[in-house]
């Protein structure tokens, strides 16, 4: 199902730059995982959440209505936001602007690797990738609207905590 309709590439990028912190340690990794949480609990979210420095595991939350499946999910998101250092969501979006499959380009599997919403990738200012924000349980789109809201407000709370 193609999904460029509601968004496109260069929307993604400028979002991710949007995004960008200038830092991005274990205890942020904690407090944006909290956040997660925090807001997934208030909206009744059904869903799994992680963050992560590399492939290291800072975070994790499962809330009620998430599954053991999502952390396949998780884990397929994470290496596409590693291997590629842009959310899922865009790699998802590029491939189908340029209609192209995704997997063959990269030859990758999708047992290994899915390009579904919900992977966000966390970078520094200098375009370096600090870590990743990962959500599995809702549609792909709302995945990753929800992820990009989470580091916005973490953004945001950050700026006004560092007097910015």
């Amino acid at each position: 199902m193609e999904i460029t309709r509601e968004f496109n590439s260069d929307q993604l990028i400028l979002e991710e730059k949007n995004l960008e912190l200038d830092e991005f340690e274990i205890l942020d990794a904690l407090a944006l995982g909290d956040l997660a949480k925090e807001l997934a609990i208030i909206k009744n979210l059904p869903i799994a959440i992680e963050v992560r420095i590399g492939n290291w595991i800072i975070y994790h939350a499962s809330l009620p209505g998430s599954n053991p499946e999502n952390q396949s999910w998780l884990d397929r998101k994470a290496r596409v936001v590693l291997l590629k250092q842009h959310s899922t969501l865009y790699e998802k979006i590029d491939s189908e602007e340029r209609k192209i499959n995704w997997y063959v380009e990269n030859n990758v599997s999708e047992e290994l690797y899915a390009i579904h919403g919900g992977g966000i990738p966390i970078l520094s200012k200098k375009n370096k990738l600090l870590g990743c924000l990962l959500i599995s349980g809702l549609p792909q789109i709302e995945d990753h609207i929800f992820g990009a809201e989470v580091i916005k407000k973490f953004r945001d709370k950050k700026l006004i905590y560092n007097g910015e």
